[in-house]
């Protein structure tokens, strides 16, 4: 049984009375430990697809079952507590809090959870330790690089210790030195760490990085 399996999927939008179809009938299958990469025009759908796989938007039709558990039929509450522990998003603009500090950001998922505080310390350690950042966790985003940045977000994509990693365009704001650096660090817990990780990217050059490249254009997806 595949780790991902999206079945039928169609998501409509609508503005007034204007239907605007993004995608109908879009099917995919995921193995455990793969890497994907999905590519495919602005507007195409690509991080419409991610957030109906990570459950932060409900599909018009169709089916999404994630480790044997349909996300499509999760209430609210369900989707919440089953997101946060099998769901890591890497975004494209970090979204890390200013506020807070690198520990505290990458903290935020498990405070979700039961963990006990030691507990919460070691994952975030842990994760930190991952990515290259032990000695970075009392900095501030503001006193971190672009790329540091990231590496920040991509521990915190990872420190419940998610079924699936998200990542949309997550080299799309940095340079090409630090672009790099997070795809080998995607790279690396995909192969050490046997990661499942679904990539969204309009860079040809990123996308070789995973096994297989998928194409969205025009509601259709096809490798």
């Amino acid at each position: 049984m595949p780790l991902v399996e999206i079945k039928d999927l169609a998501k409509v939008f609508y503005r007034d009375s204007q239907r605007i179809p993004v995608f109908d009938g879009v099917n995919l299958e995921m193995e455990q430990g793969e890497f994907l990469s999905l590519m495919g025009p602005s507007g195409s759908g690509k991080s419409t697809l991610l957030h109906l796989l990570a459950g932060l938007d409900k599909p018009t039709a169709g089916r999404i079952v994630v480790g044997g558990a349909d996300v499509t039929g999760m209430k609210r509450r369900q989707l919440a507590a089953w997101r946060a522990h099998h769901i890591g998003f890497v975004f494209q603009f970090y979204n890390l809090l200013p506020v807070l500090n690198a520990y505290q950001n990458v903290e935020l998922p498990l405070l979700l959870t039961e963990l006990t505080g030691r507990e919460r310390r070691e994952h975030v350690m842990t994760a930190l330790g991952v990515v290259g950042l032990s000695d970075r966790a009392e900095h501030y985003p503001r006193q971190l690089s672009g790329g540091q940045e990231q590496r920040v977000g991509i521990a915190r994509a990872i420190v419940s210790d998610p079924t699936i990693l998200l990542a949309d365009e997550p080299t799309g704001d940095l340079d090409a030195k630090s672009a790099d650096e997070i795809l080998t660090l995607l790279q690396r817990l995909n192969e050490e760490f046997n990661k499942t990780i679904l990539m969204v990217t309009h860079d040809a050059h990123a996308a070789e990085r995973a096994h297989a490249v998928m194409h969205l254009d025009k509601g259709v997806l096809s490798r």
